[in-house]
């Protein structure tokens, strides 16, 4: 190259000359190197026996287990449950344990609780009847523990600590052993929507019944780990669950004529269904196309009318599982259908709703929950499970395993918006997902909540997509995040932050993390390495409890990539993502062919823009153009004789072509354009440079420059892109793919940037005919069902 190229001709798309004007002498800082490439280990905790390196448990893992066999009693007069579980503890750590800890997660409710005195409170000008009441209540929630005594009815010493209570053991439980011990309780259920509590009681004053989603209702055993020890965090609200896995064996009395769905599998079928119920139960066991139709809405309207004062009681049983929740009420309709895996087994999907939740539950929750199994089943592992629940509720969306409790209710008139529809499929989705992560693949939710709904927020947006293509989700897309990501970032927490320290929830432990998995998946790794590495993780941490960093070491030790630099900037810090071209030049070869080099001078020359005096005098030319001999007229023109060849010319070049060698020929005769490109990071986020060159013909080229070209701390970075195609246009990340929170700098030559705004009419009408908010807000309200109807 250096010997055919001996000169090139230079041309800008754009060019912007900022002088500077040095006064004195400046002293330049000199900035500290910021490795953002170097390794994690500095900040992830030593691997050992327990877990290793690879991010794989360890040949000395160990977890603990706790069995429950439960005896409880809902009583539907009063909205109340009492209860006595017998719980069996097996110490399998090496450490010897003087007590164990329960979580309490009712007195969370309590008005003189650690929750409720640490919500900050004020008055505004305005405070409704439920504000005021909120500041003073006094409602009677909470766990009344009556008693604990050991499997011979000896009473145990217990001390209560807020959420938690300290059970002391009589003697000291070594590795291998295990302590069976009895707890009986009792607690007023919460009203759900007052409280916004995760379960509780919904009232329906149309028929004067209840519907019950109860949850965190028994006293349940804290998980004591390798990393944590006992993890006894009190439960302030937002950060959720830290469970250990057991078998459960629960037999829940309530009145006759409701219908129960639980956590595991229903043991006594025969003696709470009716003989009609039973056989379409049967039936939806091998229904894989629709769902089947158990408890009917006709049977269900008459439950509601009769209310029978007598009991009965479910039995049920599920293992190996962390949790155990159930709902409950006359007014439930049930459908099931079956759901084929890969590996053979059939589990059953199921809804149970109230007749208010047509048509919308019967046409789209059930087929939601199979969805769902089937894609998240596809990503990780088959679902282990015999049974997957929706259930209907207002307002909410709230999981726990092999049942969830989801809003998304129609108007009373059977008609939902569009936004409705979506809404419960979302919902549905991401509850029923939430069986993957945390309910199998255990983590610590008390403290990361990231780890259970980041990544359960990500799958969702894939299962979203197989839903229906461009499916409207709300997460996952780079492109949903930027408005966060370029936020106030002193009002910004890192993803890994404490549940309880976050102040936008949604965002930093959904939104995040499920965005930084699809940016992983799509931009920096690929769908074929992500898809294995995210399966590996997904099946070495079933039935255990993963810590972020086994997640992290994982996806590097499956993969064959270096993530820290990803880990350590989406995760460890708030930066966010700028990159700017900063300047764009074309060069060409010199070809040496006169003809062809003279013709190329004479079309950039006449391209240059001219003087005014210049283009004044070519019209007083033109005027008189008859008048001057043409010998002249080329003096005042720009001589064509500078653009001319001569036979020397040809000669010389002829000479040139022959002391080329055969691959330099091809070169120079090649009609290559270098695009020399250079781009700066504006931002702190590290990113693959996505880049896409537009031509004059209407073509495209998208490139993908892997992040580690910033390694050695470069603000600014230059590539080289070869075509034989004349430039138009230079656009960074034309899919919307890196959460780029300023496209302005993405355009070369800069693109104009539309914004909307909107024309002041001094006047009280306005463009809604002078509606009131009120008024306008009803008017949409009848959009919604005009366009909502039926769905599709």
């Amino acid at each position: 190259m250096k010997k055919t190229i001996q000169s090139c001709l230079v041309w800008a798309l754009f060019a912007c000359l900022m002088p500077s004007i040095l006064r004195g002498q400046e002293v330049k800082k000199i900035e500290p190197f910021d490795d953002k490439f170097r390794q994690l280990e500095e900040i992830l905790p030593t691997a050992n026996n327990y877990r290793t390196a690879s991010g794989a448990p360890g040949h000395e893992y160990w977890q603990q287990q706790a069995d429950y066999k439960i005896k409880a009693e809902l009583n539907d007069n009063n909205q109340s449950m009492s209860g006595e579980e017998t719980i069996t503890y097996t110490n399998n750590s090496p450490d010897v344990l003087t007590y164990l800890w329960l979580q309490l997660d009712q007195n969370n409710h309590d008005p003189k609780g650690i929750a409720t005195q640490i919500d900050q409170q004020k008055m505004d000008e305005k405070m409704s009847a439920r504000q005021l009441k909120a500041m003073s209540a006094t409602d009677d929630y909470g766990f009344k523990v009556e008693w604990v005594r050991d499997a011979s009815d000896k009473a145990l010493s217990f001390t209560i600590v807020e959420t938690m209570m300290r059970v002391d053991l009589p003697k000291p439980l070594r590795k291998g052993e295990k302590m069976v011990f009895k707890v009986k309780w009792n607690f007023n259920i919460v009203d759900r929507l007052r409280t916004g509590s995760r379960g509780g009681w919904e009232y329906f004053p149309e028929d004067n019944n209840y519907l019950y989603t109860v949850a965190q209702w028994f006293p349940r055993m804290c998980v004591y780990s390798d990393v944590t020890g006992w993890q006894h965090k009190q439960f302030l609200g937002a950060g959720e669950f830290t469970l250990a896995f057991g078998n459960y064996d629960v037999a829940l009395t309530v009145p006759a004529d409701h219908i129960v769905g639980a956590t595991g599998v229903l043991q006594n079928a025969r003696e709470v269904l009716t003989a009609n119920q039973l056989s379409r139960f049967e039936k939806a066991k091998t229904s894989f196309d629709a769902p089947v139709i158990i408890a009917t809405e006709g049977e269900a309207r008459e439950a509601e009318k009769s209310k029978s004062t007598a009991k009965k009681t479910w039995v049920f049983k599920a293992d190996n599982v962390r949790d155990f929740a159930f709902a409950t009420s006359r007014k439930f309709i049930w459908d099931a259908m079956a759901v084929k895996q890969e590996d053979g087994t059939t589990p059953l999907a199921m809804s149970y709703y109230p007749k208010e939740g047509n048509p919308l539950w019967e046409k789209y929750s059930t087929k939601s929950v199979a969805h769902t199994l089937k894609w998240y089943s596809h990503y990780t592992f088959p679902y282990p499970y015999p049974v997957a629940i929706s259930v209907h509720t207002d307002q909410i969306g709230m999981e726990y395993p092999m049942i969830c409790f989801n809003g998304g209710r129609p108007e009373k008139d059977g008609t939902y918006s569009e936004r409705t529809k979506y809404g419960l499929i979302s919902v549905v989705i991401h509850e029923v997902g939430h069986n993957y992560f945390p309910m199998i693949v255990n983590s610590d939710e008390r403290q990361w909540t990231w780890m259970d709904e980041g990544l359960n927020s990500f799958l969702q947006y894939l299962a979203e997509q197989q839903w229906e293509r461009d499916y409207p989700s709300r997460r996952g897309p780079a492109a949903n995040l930027t408005d966060y990501m370029r936020g106030d970032r002193g009002k910004l927490e890192p993803i890994m932050t404490n549940s309880e320290s976050l102040r936008q929830f949604g965002n930093n432990a959904y939104g995040k993390p499920a965005t930084a998995l699809n940016i992983l998946r799509e931009t920096v790794m690929g769908r074929e390495l992500f898809d294995f590495a995210f399966k590996t993780y997904s099946r070495r941490w079933m039935f255990k409890h993963p810590m972020p960093a086994d997640l992290f070491r994982t996806m590097e030790d499956a993969s064959g990539v270096d993530l820290d630099w990803f880990w350590r900037g989406w995760f460890y810090t708030t930066d966010n993502v700028d990159i700017a071209i900063d300047n764009v030049k074309t060069y060409r070869i010199n070809s040496k062919n006169p003809e062809k080099e003279m013709a190329a001078r004479k079309a950039e020359e006449d391209a240059k823009p001219r003087n005014i005096t210049s283009i004044r005098n070519e019209k007083a030319i033109a005027k008189t153009q008859e008048d001057i001999d043409p010998t002249i007229k080329d003096i005042y023109s720009g001589n064509e004789l500078d653009y001319q060849t001569t036979i020397l010319d040809k000669e010389e070049y002829q000479k040139y072509l022959a002391s080329l060698s055969k691959d330099e020929k091809a070169i120079l005769e090649s009609g290559l354009n270098f695009h020399e490109i250079t781009f700066a990071m504006k931002g702190e986020l590290l990113s693959p440079i996505c880049v896409e060159l537009q031509y004059t013909d209407g073509s495209k080229e998208y490139f993908k420059i892997p992040a580690e070209i910033w390694r050695l701390g470069d603000r600014k970075v230059t590539k080289v892109f070869r075509s034989t195609k004349e430039l138009k246009q230079v656009v960074l990340d034309p899919m919307l793919e890196t959460c780029d929170v300023n496209e302005e700098n993405n355009y070369f030559p800069p693109k104009p940037q539309m914004s909307r705004f909107e024309i002041y009419k001094n006047s009280q009408r306005n463009f809604g005919g002078g509606e009131n908010p009120m008024q306008k807000l009803k008017r949409a309200k009848e959009r919604e069902k005009q366009v909502g109807g039926g769905g599709n």
